[in-house]
């Protein structure tokens, strides 16, 4: 077949458009989003060229961590280190960095654009100082993480922030913002996940959405501690879906493999008084009543008492304190109100500061669980009416007689 005839053209056409389909194919393949769980070395604990070495800093460059970009002074610490007369910590495994001043590891992940996603990370302080980590997502979320305050007596607590991909590609950087005094000193990275969310559907005879929280964030097998969720007043972008986090302090979503939940999977654990308040804006109607319902349980883990919360819908506030009948390990707690308004608040806080009985540090605090809000039955409502007017009509016949 001459290469300039009709049908040699033709042939060499349908060549190329099967070499461009399977090229096509083939990115498609590669290009597919990420996989709930670990990002590609997200436990530090695949070796470098040269493998593990204690104290083994790593400049910049792309190829110093397995699976990350590096930038500045980064640290590939070993579980057991000393530095000075202290061991550094690795939350899980045998390997984590750590970030020197104004330092940041990345790692580019195939996303699908529109979506959300949380991304759960473990994080620990170096020394005594304030130390933060900055959690960005080209594009999309940049929250800095306070350290400072410990949740537990390990020294570590694992995270969860929530970005909307705007590409499909999400570039995520971990990056220590401090200019220490100490250059030594500087946060502890390990363990980092992501999963994507879904907004649940609204149920039916209730206006609140995830108010089971079974929808969250990513949760690591065998750990203990939850994953806290830090500062967030985003509603439409959080790793607990339609739910905010308003306060300066972390709320705890813990798990049933590890804590006592009341219903199903997930719940929320309360911690530090009114620093933890988690709240969510429901849609209502102006002047109807409703009836806010809720799960009040312990997670479980020796929180020692009293344990109580204040529950607030609208205009409406009231503190439940913990207090379950007879074996019961959570309690029914219910407030009604009126809205005034198309969309109403309802939150939560922890009256108390509560800490563990068997460790006197570890912060913990009431659960909530099975959060509702129902519109009150206007056939009831209409029934209680009429057995008023009622009542009113036979004062006014026995005054008249």
């Amino acid at each position: 077949m001459e290469r300039g005839s009709p049908r040699g053209r033709c042939a060499l056409l349908a060549l190329c458009s099967a070499l461009l389909l399977l090229a096509a194919s083939a990115r498609s393949a590669w290009a597919a989003p990420v996989e709930d769980g670990l990002l590609s070395n997200g436990d530090f604990e695949t070796a470098p060229a040269g493998g593990f070495v204690k104290s083994a800093s790593v400049a910049e460059g792309a190829s110093s961590i397995p699976g990350w970009t590096i930038n500045g002074t980064v640290e590939l610490i070993s579980a057991g280190q000393h530095q000075g007369g202290m061991i550094l910590i690795v939350p899980q495994g045998d390997h984590a960095v750590r970030l020197g001043n104004d330092a940041s590891v990345g790692q580019v992940v195939e996303v699908e654009k529109g979506s959300e996603y949380a991304i759960t990370f473990s994080a620990a302080r170096t020394c005594a100082q304030l130390e933060a980590l900055n959690v960005s997502v080209l594009g999309g979320v940049s929250q800095t993480v306070d350290l400072q305050t410990l949740y537990n007596i390990e020294g570590w607590d694992a995270y969860a922030l929530a970005f909307q991909a705007t590409d499909e590609q999400a570039h995520i950087q971990f990056m220590n913002p401090g200019m220490e005094d100490d250059p030594t000193c500087g946060p502890i990275l390990d363990n980092v996940a992501i999963k994507k969310l879904f907004t649940p559907d609204k149920p039916k005879d209730n206006v609140v959405l995830n108010g089971d929280f079974e929808e969250g964030p990513w949760m690591f097998p065998n750990t203990s501690f939850g994953v806290l969720l830090p500062t967030n007043l985003d509603e439409q972008t959080s790793a607990i879906p339609c739910w905010m986090i308003e306060s300066n302090r972390a709320v705890r979503f813990i798990d049933s493999d590890e804590y006592k939940v009341p219903q199903g999977k997930r719940a929320i654990e309360l911690l530090s008084g009114k620093e933890g308040i988690i709240s969510q804006m429901v849609e209502t109607t102006p002047q109807k009543e409703y009836s806010l319902t809720f799960t009040l349980g312990t997670a479980g883990d020796s929180c020692q008492p009293p344990m109580a919360i204040m529950a607030f819908a609208g205009d409406q506030a009231q503190n439940f304190h913990y207090s379950p009948m007879g074996n019961a390990t959570s309690q029914a707690a219910n407030v009604t109100f009126t809205a005034h308004a198309e969309r109403t608040r309802v939150a939560f806080y922890s009256v108390y500061y509560n800490t563990r009985s068997d460790d006197h540090s570890s912060l913990c605090g009431p659960v909530i669980d099975d959060v509702r809000v129902r519109g009150l039955n206007a056939a009831a409502g209409l029934k209680a009416s009429v057995g008023l007017v009622l009542s009113i009509v036979g004062m006014v016949g026995m005054v008249l007689l």
